[in-house]
């Protein structure tokens, strides 16, 4: 994890795990390593996503659901949302592909975090922390208080 996330969960209290193992890229590939099934909780994986007027979204939702985009775009008023590139995730976020989570919203405030409601019903959750050879276990007292500690616009939905 780096440092300054962990200031961030430190300043505002955020209680977590942190399990360390092999870099993983994928939801398959997480699936495959061991050490990642053996995390309790719900695993999760996070979209990094462009709409047509240039705002960007991150997308947190458990790792095996596919995410119905027309239902978000209808949802977001928007025409059209797409993966954002490599480049944009780094300008936003300052995370890289396969390191995408929901914990990239703490480098900027420009950026809507989505939290779709299975994950946020869910008792434990396990996200990247902003690196994909580390994985955050967090309670959901603990991911609700990450998520209230944030200026940025931010929405719990149902995909």
């Amino acid at each position: 994890m780096d440092e300054l996330l962990e200031e961030y969960l430190e300043k505002n209290r955020v209680n977590c795990i942190l399990h360390r193992h092999e870099a993983v890229f994928t939801v398959a590939e997480s699936s495959k390593n061991e050490e990642i099934r053996n995390i309790p909780g719900l695993h999760c994986k996070t979209l990094f996503l462009k709409d047509d007027k240039g705002r960007v979204y991150l997308v947190g939702l458990p790792a095996h659901k596919r995410l119905d985009i027309k239902k978000l775009e209808k949802h977001l008023e928007v025409k059209k949302l797409r993966f954002g590139s490599a480049e944009e995730l780094k300008e936003k976020t300052n995370l890289a592909p396969g390191s995408v989570s929901i914990f990239g919203a703490v480098y900027s405030a420009q950026v809507m975090l989505i939290i779709e409601k299975e994950v946020w019903d869910a008792e434990i959750v396990g996200f990247h922390p902003n690196v994909n050879t580390e994985t955050l276990e967090i309670r959901h007292d603990d991911l609700e208080r990450y998520y209230n500690s944030l200026n940025n616009r931010k929405e719990i939905l149902e995909l």
